[in-house]
């Protein structure tokens, strides 16, 4: 079997298993998502090991769990605001673990632990907000303006791909991505805003307008995170985060561009939008 086709296979059955648990309900999309932060956690602090850092591990996961379990019962309107303080002497436990660990390294298994939950646990948890919208009488699940945003996130991706493979000739950042070039992420913008336009006849919770924002965000962030990516594996010497996927590799590479798009358009949805 070819790479490319090995590829499309995998990822497709990827996307089918991600958007029908979407669809199928709330507790199917907080369970998935879940589980694919804490994976994507795992990738992320085993690369911390490989770059000989020690972060702390189990406790990165163990607040992500509960970070982004707050937020799905908050956004479904079941707790209070106020019950976020608890996980400041959580926190502050990362820093009294490593005072026991007798690692020569405290500061960056701190600061690499920190990371983790800021870059993948955080942008994972505001899922929860878009999804979900409830009170204390009633939770309100509509998923579709999350699948609009991970299409256009594959959209990009496509895209990119495509037009960079067979046009692409200007790299963007050649000593972080050789394969980038500036030919692709055209490619990428366009195809990412014909699919927003697409979209906004589909999902119509929100104007074309608003779509095409949308469109720009994720074609400019997506990118972004991507290279950021990117950069974290060079500077380590690994090529993939994981094997997770055929022809894909980790979860880390599939969602880098998702976790860089999820704060910017949902601060663009709470501030412009109002969701």
């Amino acid at each position: 079997m070819s790479e490319f086709l090995k590829r499309t296979i995998s990822g497709l059955l990827f996307v089918i298993v991600l958007v029908g648990a979407i669809y199928i309900g709330h507790i199917t999309f907080f369970i998935i998502f879940l589980a694919v932060m804490v994976a994507t956690l795992l990738e992320f602090y085993h690369l911390g090991v490989k770059a000989k850092i020690h972060p702390q591990a189990l406790m990165g996961i163990f607040i992500g769990i509960a970070l982004f379990t707050w937020s799905y019962f908050y956004s479904s309107g079941r707790i209070e605001r106020i019950t976020i303080f608890g996980f400041i002497p959580i926190l502050i436990s990362i820093f009294v673990i490593e005072l026991y660990r007798h690692h020569q390294k405290p500061m960056q298994n701190i600061s690499f632990t920190l990371f983790g939950l800021i870059y993948i646990a955080l942008p994972f948890s505001l899922l929860n907000f878009i999804a979900i919208n409830g009170s204390s009488f009633r939770m309100e699940y509509n998923p579709n303006l999350l699948l609009g945003l991970l299409f256009l996130v594959w959209a990009n991706d496509t895209g990119a791909y495509i037009v960079g493979v067979n046009l692409g000739k200007h790299k963007m950042i050649p000593r972080i991505s050789p394969k980038k070039s500036w030919e692709g992420f055209v490619g990428g913008i366009a195809t990412t805003l014909v699919v927003a336009w697409i979209i906004a006849g589909i999902f119509n919770e929100i104007s074309l307008r608003h779509w095409l924002v949308l469109g720009a965000i994720t074609a400019l962030m997506a990118v972004l995170g991507d290279l950021v990516e990117s950069m974290f594996k060079r500077s380590i010497g690994v090529k993939d985060s994981g094997k997770f996927l055929p022809g894909h590799g980790g979860l880390l590479d599939r969602f880098d561009a998702l976790i860089m798009t999820i704060p910017v358009a949902y601060a663009y949805m709470e501030v412009i939008m109002i969701i």
